[in-house]
């Protein structure tokens, strides 16, 4: 048997500056800090690794969507947001 593991960049949240810092807009960790985080947890969990891949999906984070185990995102028109993340198959058992 097969199992997956998906590591996605996830949200960092606006910050309001103090009296001599700015604001920082919210945003999202790299496609780099996805990739240690599945470094990680291979090491840790010591999984034999069958394939890894980079997908990517529109609308991830939106309210009605349910990530990235969502069966049918929606995208239309330019104001979709799509993201790549990590996904790790892994053997299990």
């Amino acid at each position: 048997m097969i199992g997956y593991k998906d590591f996605i960049p996830q949200r960092i949240a606006a910050r309001k500056g103090g009296f001599f810092g700015g604001s920082t807009p919210e945003g999202h960790q790299t496609f780099r800090d996805a990739v240690a985080e599945a470094n990680v947890w291979i090491g840790a969990e010591g999984v034999e690794v069958v394939s890894v891949e980079t997908v990517v999906l529109p609308n991830v984070w939106e309210d009605h969507e349910d990530g990235t185990d969502d069966g049918s995102l929606y995208a239309s028109g330019s104001g979709s947001s799509w993201h790549q993340f990590v996904r790790v198959w892994y053997r299990v058992g």
